[in-house]
């Protein structure tokens, strides 16, 4: 895989929310692709996060993609409302899902981009009939409901047989990983297939700065090749 097609998307799950739109603005500014809202609403996974209201307040102050992981037990219901509120696309969740099929369709209907996730215990053939019909596909790398996760390394042969999936039914599918990513397990899951990296306390809670945290995650996916190049444009970005 070219390194470079790698695409970053910040989890604002771990973001400071009495500064969120100057940490989601840093973070464009620092090579974001898109913007990673959680939705959690204590029933599906044991937390409640946000509302519709924060997607609302994110299309303001950014240009993004906002992509809504809906960690709740009746997406459904609450498709419209995030819609209107300013979202790009969708993430939900084969586990618990009755009619996954209806619901993906429902998205497809609402002109957004739509892709499934599923747990770590969840194996990757339960997408077979699915991804066909999906833009992306989300491998945990830890268990939802909260961040500041261990990565768990036995996903990352998953990550790879997902890969192989994606190549003989939907070439094309992006393929995520959401969970423990900082600079040493995202070369391992893009070593494994994955071209969308989720991360959150890398990005937000490093000491570096949410712009410096960016590049120095690209940077760790860098090939030696590309890295004297990168280094001027951190610096450009950052300064």
């Amino acid at each position: 895989m070219d390194k470079g097609s790698v695409k970053l998307a910040p989890s604002i799950l771990a973001a400071d929310f009495a500064h969120l739109g100057e940490q989601v603005a840093e973070a464009e500014r620092g090579g974001a692709d898109r913007i990673h809202v959680d939705i959690m609403d204590g029933h599906f996974v044991p937390n409640i996060t946000m509302g519709a209201p924060v997607v609302q307040s994110l299309r303001k102050v950014t240009s993004l993609p906002l992509e809504i992981h809906m960690m709740i037990t009746d997406p459904d219901s609450f498709l419209d409302e995030f819609v209107k509120a300013g979202s790009d696309s969708f993430l939900v969740h084969w586990e618990g899902n009755n009619n996954l099929h209806r619901t993906v369709q429902r998205i497809r209907s609402l002109r957004k981009q739509v892709g499934v996730a599923i747990n770590p215990a969840t194996p990757a053939f339960v997408l077979e009939e699915i991804l066909p019909d999906l833009d992306q596909v989300l491998v945990m790398t830890v268990n939802p409901g909260f961040g500041h996760q261990s990565f768990i390394s036995t996903t990352l042969p998953k990550i790879k047989r997902v890969g192989q999936m994606i190549e003989q039914l939907k070439p094309g599918c992006e393929l995520e990983v959401d969970g423990g990513i900082d600079e040493a397990t995202a070369q391992l899951t893009v070593a494994a297939g994955a071209n969308v990296l989720v991360a959150g306390s890398a990005i937000f809670g490093a000491n570096v700065g949410v712009c410096a945290a960016m590049q120095r995650l690209r940077g760790s996916i860098i090939s030696n090749g590309d890295r004297q190049q990168f280094q001027v444009k951190k610096e450009q970005l950052c300064s």
